[in-house]
């Protein structure tokens, strides 16, 4: 029986990691969603889902943020690990500013949360493609002055872990724009699913201080690639010292980390 267990659950771990996701919808689905992001910022919207969201953060996962000062006024790219599908909220409830992140382009679609989602300032990128129209948007974005949210492993983790290999996307934006990135680390919400059974993990937020990088005009994948991989270090860094303090010290180490670097 417990053998039958173990090859039920193997199929299972075997069938998650050969998921492919593609969006078969035409690119021309999502030129509205992209046309609002690149012209107007988020709305309304934005603030009633983040009181909403960060009172039930606050509440329920006790969220704890540090070195939010980092994130500086003008185009900056903030790029955090993805565990949850609370990330952006955990992120946003310690950031002033509105926060436009880059979502799969599943989420876009006829219901109502198609146009929560895009008044509250996010835009598709379109899933198992190479999406030229999202990486414009997001360079838009960042021309008007704008803060750019980025999920620099692409989706959400699949193992719990910090990826170990970044999506060079961001390296791209990072050195055409020349604007700084902010390297977040975001350490419990892993668990966040959890919730299900009525456990609630603390969860912490570290922001890093910027990265800067000359601006180049059309980087080789190369550079694009190099650049990626050095946030990706720097968000691991910033996580590694929360995870080897554990769920009960990681907000202590947080709060020495930021102290120790002023």
């Amino acid at each position: 029986m417990a053998d039958d267990h173990n090859h039920s659950k193997l199929q299972a771990d075997d069938h998650i990691k050969r998921q492919v996701y593609k969006d078969e919808r035409p690119a021309e689905t999502f030129d509205r969603y992209h046309k609002r992001a690149r012209v107007r910022p988020p709305d309304w919207v934005y603030e009633v889902v983040r009181v909403l969201t960060v009172l039930a953060a606050l509440v329920f996962y006790r969220v704890r943020g540090f070195g939010a000062e980092n994130v500086p006024n003008g185009a900056v790219i903030i790029a955090p690990n993805h565990a949850s599908f609370m990330d952006h909220f955990f992120i946003g409830g310690f950031v002033r500013r509105h926060i436009q992140f880059m979502g799969k382009s599943q989420m876009f679609g006829r219901g109502p949360m198609s146009w929560i989602y895009s008044h509250g300032g996010v835009y598709p990128v379109r899933r198992g493609h190479r999406d030229e129209e999202s990486m414009l948007t997001s360079q838009a974005i960042l021309d008007r002055g704008g803060a750019l949210g980025i999920y620099i492993e692409g989706g959400r983790s699949r193992t719990g872990t910090v990826a170990t290999v970044a999506k060079p996307g961001i390296g791209r934006l990072a050195l055409e724009s020349g604007a700084p990135v902010v390297p977040v680390a975001i350490f419990g919400s892993v668990n966040v699913r959890h919730w299900v059974h009525l456990h609630f993990p603390k969860v912490v937020v570290r922001f890093g201080r910027p990265l800067r990088y000359e601006p180049i005009e059309n980087p080789a994948p190369e550079q694009q690639q190099r650049v990626a991989d050095e946030i990706l270090a720097r968000i691991h860094k910033l996580y590694d010292e929360l995870e080897q303090a554990g769920p009960h010290g990681a907000v202590r180490a947080a709060r020495d980390s930021v102290l120790a670097k002023r």
